[in-house]
């Protein structure tokens, strides 16, 4: 679904993206796991075309995307849906409308269209009935869902997700990790997931590949991620079951 090759990104003299090769396949979840300052957010940016690398190719079923512009560009990113960090709603806009905002800019739909499309993305994260609240009543779980609703508004091939998990309790992150599993494996997108909890990483992930100093240093099923005799894996794995204890 999406190659990823050689790709090399510098800001002033601080590089962050040194030679990032990975591939993505189509109907899976892929997570990329990494600390904080790794570079994971300005990778995600590359791959739905907010940043151009400085060398580099990033294929979407076998088109560059780093060389697109203007309208071919916004074209290829209807192919995506974005779940932000902390859901990153319109504070001044119902969950509903939050929830339409994407199919308003992106289509010609009428509203009763645009209302039926809401109300069944609502259902498919548990928040049916919902579309009148606005986001200062919601959690932070319930937040968080509200934006995956809005991320598959558009009924997009790929969904990718930033810290699905940063800043909430055991319990909320885990309901976040069973709905995001669940959302995929009942749709059948691609999902990319970049975080730096461990925890969430071996429980969503098909794929794991582990970012650090701007390369992929390991990859593969949670299980054979566990088994890497790479030092820098087991170094960020030991530090995270230190956490969790």
């Amino acid at each position: 679904m999406i190659e990823i090759k050689g790709l090399h990104k510098t800001f002033g003299e601080q590089k962050v993206l040194d030679g990032v090769a990975l591939q993505i396949d189509k109907g899976r979840t892929t997570v990329i796991l990494g600390g904080s300052g790794v570079g994971k957010s300005v990778l995600l940016k590359h791959i739905i075309g907010l940043l151009r690398p400085d060398r580099g190719e990033i294929r979407i079923e076998g088109l560059d995307i780093t060389r697109l512009e203007g309208k071919d560009l916004n074209e290829m990113r209807k192919k995506f849906g974005m779940l932000f960090q902390e859901a990153a709603l319109f504070d001044s806009m119902t969950v509903g409308a939050n929830v339409a905002f994407p199919l308003r800019e992106h289509t010609k739909l009428k509203e009763k269209e645009i209302k039926e499309i809401v109300a069944q993305k609502l259902e498919q994260v548990g928040l049916e009935g919902l579309e009148e609240k606005m986001p200062a009543e919601l959690s932070g779980g319930m937040k968080r869902r509200v934006g995956l609703a809005r991320a598959l508004s558009l009924d997009p091939e790929i969904v990718l997700v930033d810290e699905p998990t940063s800043g909430l309790d055991p319990v909320m992150a885990e309901a976040i990790e069973e709905l995001i599993i669940e959302t995929q494996r009942r749709l059948g997108e691609t999902f990319v997931v970049i975080t730096h909890d461990i925890h969430t990483a071996f429980h969503i992930g098909h794929k794991i590949a582990m970012l650090h100093d701007g390369r992929i240093v390991e990859e593969g099923s949670p299980k054979a991620f566990r088994r890497s005799s790479n030092p820098v894996v087991q170094a960020f794995l030991a530090r995270g079951e230190e956490k969790e204890v």
